[in-house]
């Protein structure tokens, strides 16, 4: 399902998507999924596409969002991943693949950040 949730979110032109492997650092969750936008309602898009994405590939729908309403930091539980959505400015600010940067990633192909 991670790979259904990075590929919705290169369907709508996310930026630098990204899956870390955090399973063996944190208990809450096995992966999360990092993604942006390059406004606000690109992001809501975004997250809306992944959610479409995991429910197609046969995943349940998420168990919590978080952060759609302004769309600037978009948190979606599935349980066994975490979706961050960010408005790319947020991303940088928040930087929290620095908090992360001993894991395992994979790196979705798409489009990077100019």
């Amino acid at each position: 399902m991670v790979e259904a949730a990075g590929g919705g979110a290169s369907e709508l032109q996310a930026i630098d998507i990204v899956a870390l492997d955090v399973g063996d650092i944190i208990s809450i969750t096995d992966w999360f999924v990092i993604a942006s936008g390059t406004n606000v309602r690109q992001v809501r898009r975004i997250a809306e596409q992944v959610e479409e994405a995991v429910k197609l590939a046969g995943g349940d729908g998420p168990l919590r969002i978080e952060g759609l309403e302004d769309s600037l930091w978009v948190l979606m539980d599935f349980g066994p991943f975490v979706v961050h959505v960010f408005h790319e400015e947020t991303r940088a600010f928040y930087d929290i693949e620095r908090l992360w940067s001993d894991v395992p990633r994979f790196n979705f192909v798409e489009r990077q950040a100019d």
